[in-house]
């Protein structure tokens, strides 16, 4: 059997309302562009009937393929899962909640075509709200500056993705990662286009602000050890700051004789390093725990069924 030229990974989480209009939307782009493609939906543990009518659309549409994974194990895990039955030349990801305009995909595909092996979009004008736009933006910056990645929109799910990039990304074993950050690691020739944004369909809002600081720290712990090295310069730092203020102090205590108020600004340095160490502690803990979580050798994640596939 001859392998198609796009492969189409998509996330599903609770989304039995949105997939008809999206199907509706993503097959006709699909079809117009005059290449051989194959979709597959992954769906994470959805609790509605999104695995139901993923079936359905299996048995009407040529070329859908489904992927019921047994349970919630994330976006980034449902994307990897259907990475590891993807058989195109170019695979492209993005969620089904209507937040990614399937109508990109030509200009994802023809941007690649021009020798990327990875292109990524940049949303523009997005539809969340204020608050959530300035934290997703600040975690952004945060996370592109301790990986080193030069991204303008890590979360954005829309990418395109060379053959090559996704074969190297299956040989990671990581039990947490994030793909962007992973792919742009492994590219040469990664690139950029600016694009839409749309508000998710029906069903459940938006990522929780605590979702995507998890996420954010996925992707910062997953795939650089900056922290640690950035806590090293602080300790340096704190270290020195410490001795002087010591030094100082003791200057003070035999020139002027000891005060309340120096009592209490001692006390209050005292708290700031007690914090500095704790959250350093805590940073520590998490590389910790990453190394816990792969010395298990656990599964990333468990199929409990598939469908259109050639090996079901």
């Amino acid at each position: 059997m001859n392998h198609p030229y796009l492969s189409i990974v998509v996330a599903v989480r609770d989304d039995e309302y949105n997939l008809t209009p999206f199907m509706e939307r993503l097959y006709p782009v699909l079809q117009g562009m005059g290449k051989a493609f194959e979709i597959i939906f992954s769906d994470d543990g959805s609790r509605d009937r999104s695995a139901q009518i993923l079936r359905g659309m299996a048995k009407e549409y040529p070329g859908v393929k489904i992927i019921e994974l047994n349970g919630s194990f994330g976006g980034q895990t449902a994307f990897l899962a259907g990475f590891g039955k993807a058989r195109g030349v170019v695979v492209v990801t993005l969620a089904a909640d209507l937040s990614d305009p399937p109508e990109e995909i030509p200009r994802l595909v023809a941007e690649m075509e021009r020798g990327r092996d990875l292109v990524g979009i940049v949303s523009q004008k997005r539809q969340d709200r204020a608050l959530r736009r300035v934290a997703t933006r600040l975690l952004s910056l945060a996370g592109t500056a301790l990986t080193g990645m030069r991204m303008s929109d890590p979360g954005c799910t829309l990418r395109a993705y060379h053959r090559d990039i996704v074969a190297t990304i299956n040989r990671c074993r990581e039990t947490t990662t994030s793909i962007p950050v992973l792919a742009y690691s492994f590219c040469s020739n990664p690139a950029e286009v600016r694009g839409l944004h749309a508000e998710r369909g029906s069903g459940e809002g938006n990522v929780p602000l605590s979702a995507l600081l998890r996420g954010t720290g996925d992707q910062i712990t997953s795939c650089s050890i900056m922290p640690l090295r950035l806590f090293t310069r602080l300790g340096l730092a704190t270290t020195f700051f410490a001795a002087l203020l010591t030094l100082l102090l003791l200057i003070w205590r035999f020139l002027v004789g000891a005060g309340l108020e120096w009592s209490l600004l001692l006390f209050a340095i005292l708290l700031f390093f007690a914090g500095i160490i704790i959250l350093g502690i805590g940073v520590v803990g998490e590389y910790v725990g990453k190394i816990y979580q792969e010395v298990r050798h656990r599964p990333r994640f468990v199929i409990r069924s598939s469908h259109g596939f050639t090996d079901d």
